[in-house]
């Protein structure tokens, strides 16, 4: 995976922390959605939802309110991607779909990220709340009751590959490796202590953890595992963020869980082998590894708009489906970057550039 190098890392987290601040504070509570067409000019872009796909998002947001000049090459390396220009980088970006730069060197429009889960995000976006619907699971998962989904657009993102995993003292005890059936087990509480998973692991209870119903992640893990979205599944506790499920593994003695690849390297958790159907896929493994197209807990995440796309939702999107977005927001984040394919793609689904 693509990480910052360590000379640029600090400078760059503090630009971003100055963006998000911006976009959290002055402009919350704003609805955007317009071309640049009225004569105040396009209004705040709103996005939110997964917490999963918010990494992703809100790393975009807060470049996108910082709106560095093509002068700083650190932050706004445009010529390694092979752009020729002069224009600070949200100016580029939204300049691309006809928005004019602002006077103050403001972004020619503000953009904001909400934090909550894929049901909220994907329910908000056709309710008109958000522009951008952020989820980790597929809308038809997350909405199973609608007659038709024509007007949701799927902008996908990214790929997020869930890992496994368990308390440090689990894996220090010598798990390393679960099997899919055990998995099932597990969840459908079949399974109480880590002494039955192997005679050689701790006689203690083991404390199944998950996501909130309406999380993205706990609807593609079931779909993934069950085969049924809407599968029930016996768990002592549901968290509504990875952040908290995170911490909750982190801080037990005996838990399990599926995350987000974004949470995997949190203090006081390790991630386990997951063997599915004769083969075993290992966290960093070159070979079987998370990004696998056959690991089984794979999923794309997904930017939704809602009856087409605004050249406003697509210069963000835009940004963020270039190999500049795609080195700069999804691939520090921890998740896997979009192929070429994949790429040209989710680009056909925007609207023309100006």
């Amino acid at each position: 995976m693509t990480h910052e190098s360590d000379s640029g890392l600090s400078r760059r987290k503090f630009v971003a922390a100055a963006g998000t601040g911006i976009a959290g504070t002055a402009l919350a509570g704003c609805i955007g959605g317009g071309d640049g067409s009225g004569s105040d000019g396009p209004g705040t872009l709103t996005s939110g939802g997964s917490s999963t796909v918010y990494p992703i998002m809100n790393t975009a947001a807060s470049y996108w309110q910082g709106n560095r000049p093509a002068s700083d090459t650190e932050y706004w390396p445009a010529a390694d991607y092979d752009i020729d220009t002069d224009k600070n980088l949200a100016d580029y970006w939204a300049g691309l779909y006809g928005f004019e730069p602002s006077d103050s060197g403001q972004p020619p429009f503000p953009y904001t990220v909400g934090l909550s889960h894929s049901g909220t995000g994907v329910e908000k976006v056709k309710n008109g709340q958000y522009d951008i619907g952020n989820s980790s699971g597929n809308v038809e998962d997350e909405l199973p009751e609608r007659d038709s989904y024509e007007k949701f657009i799927d902008h996908v993102v990214g790929v997020d590959g869930q890992p496994l995993v368990v308390s440090q003292e689990i894996a220090d005890a010598g798990l390393s490796k679960i099997t899919g059936q055990q998995l099932k087990d597990l969840y459908k509480g079949r399974i109480s202590t880590w002494s039955e998973i192997d005679s050689s692991l701790p006689d203690k209870d083991v404390q199944v953890l998950g996501r909130v119903k309406g999380s993205g992640t706990r609807t593609s893990f079931v779909s993934n595992v069950f085969g049924d979205p809407k599968a029930n599944t016996t768990v002592a506790n549901r968290y509504g963020q990875n952040q908290q499920l995170a911490s909750a593994v982190a801080q037990a003695d005996n838990a399990i869980s599926y995350l987000a690849l974004a949470f995997v390297d949190t203090g006081g958790l390790s991630p386990v082998a997951l063997e599915w159907e004769g083969t075993t896929y290992k966290y960093q493994d070159d070979q079987n590894g998370l990004d696998s197209k056959q690991y089984p807990l794979s999923r794309d995440l997904h930017c939704y708009t809602w009856d087409g796309t605004s050249k406003q939702e697509a210069a963000v999107i835009n940004m963020v489906l270039h190999d500049f977005g795609q080195d700069t927001f999804v691939g520090p984040n921890n998740y896997f970057k979009l192929g070429a394919r994949r790429q040209k793609e989710q680009k056909n689904k925007l609207p023309s550039q100006s």
